[in-house]
């Protein structure tokens, strides 16, 4: 990105200026070699995101952005229902609730050791992982219908987990107002044999050992210590979500004219948030998050049923689960006002600071865990979110590393099958189906985490708290 296009506002934030089109300026965070590197289409996009109808204050660019469909991935942006304000499919992107969630085991790294392979092979033979992976649940009728309205919810009520988990869950496990009937037949159809399935892409589920604190108070209360070994998963609303973006993607670029909005860029679709249109967007997508929550919670009991045979004296209880795909109604104070906006966050965290009141009473005084993936043979970060983040972005910080290279470079530069070689020699076990996903989702193929890491917390986005190192990874 050319630098000189932008003004510097501190040493890790840089701004676009408003120009005759922009409503609002664009505000990237990063240091000045992660804001080098980004594509210029991350400053044409952010710039097209500041010209849309209600939007509040900035628009937002995380230290991991890289372009995306629409908006850049990395991006956030709220709008005002009153003021005009819109919705945009593609400020939430098709991976509808795509999230991270961090389990405890109760064990640490030399428990493990001893058990590695065997606890390798059998999470890949329990957890459907690839392209088109199908799982053992088969919805219908009804029972989809109530998956989409419940979330994690439902699937706890099914026998997927415990009630203890809703408590460590965005929205205690339920998006409110998701409306089953706005999501076409097609999508559930797409979804009806998907539900506890990983997918492919840069979804996984990964076993980590801790090697790194960085706030012991925070790290005590997350729970968190030196040698812990922990469970991330991270995967998202599957066929049901990409086909809900895909149908109101087209949907609001048709009726854009109707709505006399002025697109600079066709991808930037949307609908005012009070238009029929919108609302209908508003119900799937939030039924969209309810499959991603479910997802999740799938998954994790299937994690356990592994747990209990291979190391029956783990315990896997929830740190935290939070996506990084969605638009949601929240509060936050503009000029000392509060006011309902709603935050569109693709390809980034929420991350609410300490005292706020939607956190778990026993994370309200060190505020929302952060749950940052790492690229398969990098590492993971959990973090914290920050008072400071409120007027910064929303309460938002980064969510990844972020891709440095599309996935078709990415397999002509490695094979996937030397790629699982190599991090074997570092004792990073990897099983996955497919050896061109393994390839396209090389380590080399993304950002340095710990780069964009540093930028979140110097920025005042999210603060460290520990460090994650890979052990074994199930890849799509």
């Amino acid at each position: 990105m050319i630098t000189q296009r932008l003004t510097r506002t501190s040493d890790y934030s840089w701004q676009i200026e408003p120009d005759n089109r922009m409503r609002v300026p664009g505000i990237i965070y990063g240091d000045r070699a992660l804001v080098d590197a980004m594509d210029n289409k991350v400053w044409e996009q952010l710039r097209n995101v500041a010209c849309l109808p209600g939007i509040v204050k900035a628009a937002y660019a995380m230290p991991d952005a890289h372009w995306g469909y629409g908006f850049p991935i990395g991006g956030v942006a709220a709008f005002d229902p009153d003021k005009g304000g819109i919705i945009s499919a593609g400020g939430v992107g098709f991976d509808i609730s795509c999230g991270v969630r961090t389990l405890h085991t109760g064990l640490t790294r030399d428990a493990i050791m001893q058990h590695k392979e065997a606890l390798a092979d059998a999470l890949a033979y329990a957890i459907p992982a690839g392209l088109g992976s199908t799982g053992q649940i088969h919805l219908r009728g009804r029972e989809m219908e109530d998956m989409l309205k419940g979330g994690a919810r439902w699937a706890v009520e099914q026998g997927w987990g415990a009630a203890a988990d809703l408590a460590r869950i965005e929205e205690h496990g339920c998006m409110a107002g998701a409306e089953p009937d706005e999501v076409s037949e097609r999508a559930k159809k797409r979804q009806k044999n998907e539900m506890g399935t990983l997918g492919s892409g840069n979804h996984y589920l990964e076993v980590q050992q801790v090697v790194e604190i960085y706030d012991r108070k925070i790290a005590q209360a997350f729970g968190l210590s030196e040698a812990d070994v922990v469970l991330s998963i991270h995967c998202g609303s599957r066929g049901l979500g990409h086909q809900i973006g895909t149908e109101f993607l087209q949907s609001m670029a048709i009726s854009a004219k109707q709505h006399g909005m002025y697109l600079p860029d066709r991808e930037l679709a949307c609908a005012p948030i009070n238009s029929d249109l919108g609302q209908q967007y508003l119900g799937a997508m939030r039924a969209g998050i309810n499959c991603a929550l479910a997802n999740r919670q799938i998954l994790t009991h299937l994690t356990r049923e592994v747990f209990s045979e291979v190391l029956p004296e783990a315990e896997l209880t929830l740190l935290y689960d939070v996506s990084h795909n969605t638009c949601k109604l929240e509060t936050h104070d503009i000029s000392g006002q509060a006011r309902q906006l709603f935050v569109h966050r693709k390809g980034a965290t929420r991350a609410l600071g300490p005292g706020h009141p939607d956190l778990p009473a026993e994370l309200r005084e060190s505020g929302q865990p952060v749950l940052i993936g790492g690229s398969m043979g990098t590492e993971s970060y959990v973090l914290a979110g920050t008072r400071e983040s409120e007027q910064r972005a929303f309460s938002s910080s980064c969510h990844g590393a972020g891709r440095a290279m599309s996935r078709h470079q990415a397999t002509k530069k490695w094979h996937g099958r030397a790629v699982m070689k190599e991090l074997a020699t570092r004792g990073i076990l990897i099983r996955s189906p497919s050896p061109r996903g393994v390839a396209e989702e090389a380590p080399g193929a993304y950002k340095d985490v710990a780069r964009v890491v540093e930028a979140a917390d110097r920025a005042g986005l999210s603060r460290k708290v520990a460090r994650l190192e890979p052990m074994v990874c199930i890849k799509g």
